[in-house]
């Protein structure tokens, strides 16, 4: 994983440790603080991201509400809720896309290696380097295979050996075997599941710390869902992988840790097999025993 400051960052900031909290020891977890100052981990987890009273509204409409957590390196969080409930919103201030929604107001801060990546000094375009995004439909360009994965590549003025990142980042995406002798085919004649794992694999091309997806299985058959979930249990060994997800099963069964938003707010955050079975607050317990949402 690459260990240079981001664009434009000090080097004294770029490398201090994100704060980490004292939550109980076990898993982190919160419920009903959304606006804590000091964003909820356990004492052995780094944290890979911090957010502290992050808030956007579109317009003057609020859509995520003072949200501070902590999201911890290597692990895999699971953001659920209603549909409209800010998830997807969130996501994306993680890696500033928001910034490309003249609506979207951001406010409060995102801490990415002790550097809150809205400071006037960041390089937004660097921020989504290292922090990659997978989005809900595979959105493979209209080129080759391998000139999909080496786009990023090409762009960020790479001057290694190519062909070799490539077949390193087909195989980190599982998609190599299936690919391997047809590179120089559209990427837009492959099935829907491996569009996605295409998009998986442009994005870890660039070499990401952090990699966010949002739904990345909604629009994929149950064959193809499986395998996205695969990769995402074997990405964890070398990513942060932040997922949003509509499907509470998933959830339970890719992430380590999951965040339950509803009408923007923080209501509950900590361990996945605690929180789908022992839910501490009245409204997570709601949803996830579907009673609304």
């Amino acid at each position: 994983m690459p260990e240079e400051p981001l664009v434009d960052i000090q080097a004294d900031t770029a490398d201090t440790a994100p704060e980490e909290a004292g939550g109980a020891s076990g898993s982190p977890s919160t419920s009903g603080s959304p606006g804590a100052d000091t964003p909820p981990v356990a004492r052995d987890l780094e944290a890979a991201l911090e957010t502290r009273t992050l808030s956007v509204d579109y317009d003057g409409d609020t859509a995520v509400s003072e949200i501070s957590l902590s999201i911890p390196r290597n692990r895999i969080v699971a953001f659920i809720g209603p549909s409209g409930c800010g998830k997807s919103t969130f996501l994306r201030c993680l890696n500033r896309m928001n910034d490309l929604i003249p609506a979207a107001n951001v406010s409060g801060e995102v801490l990415f290696r002790g550097k809150n990546l809205y400071d006037s000094d960041v390089d937004p375009v660097e921020v989504r380097r290292r922090i990659g995004m997978v989005f809900q439909k595979p959105n493979p360009f209209p080129k080759s295979i391998y000139e999909n994965v080496a786009f990023g590549l090409r762009v960020n003025g790479y001057q290694g050996d190519l062909e070799e990142r490539v077949e390193t980042s087909l195989r980190a995406a599982a998609l190599w075997d299936e690919v391997k002798d047809r590179l120089e085919d559209s990427a837009l004649g492959l099935s829907g599941g491996q569009q996605q794992r295409l998009c998986i694999a442009r994005a870890l091309a660039v070499e990401p710390e952090i990699l966010l997806m949002d739904e990345p299985a909604s629009a994929l058959d149950p064959i193809a869902t499986g395998r996205i979930e695969d990769l995402i249990e074997d990405l964890k060994q070398d990513y942060t992988i932040v997922i949003v997800t509509h499907n509470m099963q998933q959830a339970a069964r890719v992430s380590d840790l999951t965040a339950f938003l509803y009408m923007g707010e923080l209501v509950e955050f900590g361990d996945t097999d605690r929180l789908f079975t022992n839910p501490r607050e009245q409204r997570t317990e709601q949803y996830i025993t579907g009673r609304f949402g």
